[in-house]
């Protein structure tokens, strides 16, 4: 059962991540960066952790959990095999991209780790699924209208850092604001809802 209660050292251990995350990633990449969710869950992550809210921490692990692993398998799959078979993570391999900054990347396996553990201590909470959603909703057309097209924040210009020319920009913007959430955080709220039913029994 959830003990509603997390441990202060990885409060404190993710605070000095943070304080080593943030200021380097602002340095080298500047702030539209922080516009990619897994990014910005970084700092809502931080909160969730001190103020121990099952709400933004349910959020939060939607935003992080699939998202992690799809990062994770294909960094693997390039490790392993030389191929990448999701894409998006040619740059950990890029040796023009500084090694310190590769390494900070890693952090897209680290945050499912820290939020399930978190989400388990502290219970799932179902309105997480709409929280995420609305600070998604919210975040890319952010990040259309503000950030430079050739970054790729968010995928809004196009799927895996691709432009895509097929669809006018707002109707390709709606159809991945109604996509992110079905395919990222929805399978991972239906897990969590099972996981809840089964603990009941």
């Amino acid at each position: 059962m959830p003990s509603h209660r997390l441990p202060l050292w990885l409060k404190l251990a993710f605070t000095v991540w943070i304080a080593i995350w943030a200021p380097s990633y602002f340095a080298r990449v500047g702030w539209q960066n922080f516009l990619w969710l897994c990014d910005l869950a970084s700092l809502l992550i931080l909160v969730a952790l001190w103020t121990e809210s099952r709400l933004l921490m349910s959020a939060q692990w939607l935003a992080v959990l699939l998202v992690g692993i799809l990062w994770s398998l294909d960094v693997g799959g390039a490790l392993l095999f030389g191929v990448h078979p999701i894409g998006g993570t040619e740059y950990m391999f890029d040796a023009q991209v500084t090694l310190s900054f590769r390494l900070l990347s890693l952090f897209h396996v680290v945050l499912p780790v820290v939020t399930s553990y978190a989400v388990f201590r502290l219970g799932y909470d179902r309105r997480g699924l709409w929280l995420q959603t609305a600070l998604t909703w919210l975040v890319l057309p952010l990040s259309l209208w503000l950030t430079d097209a050739e970054r790729h924040i968010n995928w809004v210009h196009g799927l895996f850092g691709q432009h895509q020319t097929l669809l006018d920009p707002l109707v390709y913007l709606l159809g991945l604001m109604l996509g992110w959430p079905i395919v990222l955080y929805l399978p991972s709220h239906l897990l969590a809802i099972a996981l809840q039913r089964r603990q009941a029994r």
